[in-house]
């Protein structure tokens, strides 16, 4: 299997009434945040299918998905390094010498291509379950191997200065990765994560991000407890984006929700 063969195939699914159905739903049209982007209008399903059968794909071959034009050629090449990091995660493998190497190894091939994510659900899909979860796991990655420019005065904490580098660049895209990893941090019961990184977007001007704001809280009081949320929201209700603010309120009553909505804005 090589990364051409995979191309070639997914070019053969190529569905033109689907594209069009995709490419007006991710926004590619001139002034949106998809600009640009090109679709084959493969389904996720079928990406994944494919992805399925990649298991000998050596990971140098990788970069030749990521760097495609084509947006589910993308999915498939981040899918695939989805699918190692997760198998050098199990439970047997977490502290192994070898895998936390290989786990490193593609923390950095992500990075280096992480502008290739391009669009929200290749964020979505990719940067919870690398980045996400390696910030769970032993490594041994220092902020000289991060191919991110560093923040001024980094963090002792290598996890803490990759996640301030990625919502301190220019990229929105790297933003976003900086706020949805943390969905996998509070799934396993550690929501500071999330908390502190809702507080540094907070005044974030873009939708995508407010969006991803208010379901990262949203999640803190559904997994975490909604004290958390509450508290969060006492603090920052009345300077949060609307739509941040409504994603996060969204599982709580109708009454409560009311009361938040209706807290005089800053």
């Amino acid at each position: 299997m090589t990364a051409q063969e995979i191309i070639s195939f997914m070019l053969s699914l190529r569905n033109e009434e689907q594209r069009a159905v995709l490419m007006r739903f991710f926004k590619t049209a001139s002034g949106q945040y998809g600009y640009g982007d090109q679709f084959l209008g493969i389904k996720v399903p079928q990406t994944r299918e494919v992805v399925r059968h990649c298991g000998d794909l050596s990971l140098e071959e990788v970069p030749q998905l990521l760097q495609s034009p084509w947006h589910e050629v993308r999915l498939c090449g981040f899918l695939i390094l989805v699918a190692r990091f997760e198998a050098l995660g199990k439970k047997r493998l977490v502290a192994d010498g070898e895998a936390i190497r290989r786990r490193d190894e593609i923390v950095r091939l992500y990075l280096v291509h992480a502008r290739q994510a391009n669009n929200w659900d290749l964020v979505d899909l990719s940067a919870p379950r690398i980045l996400g979860a390696w910030l769970l796991l032993p490594t041994h990655l220092t902020s000289a191997d991060l191919p991110l420019p560093h923040p001024a005065g980094p963090s002792a904490d290598i996890r803490r200065t990759l996640f301030d580098a990625l919502a301190q660049s220019d990229c929105l895209w790297l933003q976003r990765m900086s706020i949805v990893s943390t969905w996998t941090a509070t799934r396993h019961g550690q929501p500071a994560w999330a908390l502190h990184y809702a507080e540094v977007h907070l005044r974030h001007p873009h939708d995508l991000i407010h969006k991803a704001v208010g379901w990262m809280l949203r999640d803190v009081g559904e997994r975490c407890g909604l004290e958390l949320l509450r508290r969060f929201l006492e603090r920052h209700a009345h300077e949060m984006p609307r739509t941040a603010l409504r994603y996060a309120i969204e599982k709580l009553s109708p009454e409560e929700r009311k009361m938040w909505m209706n807290v005089p804005r800053a």
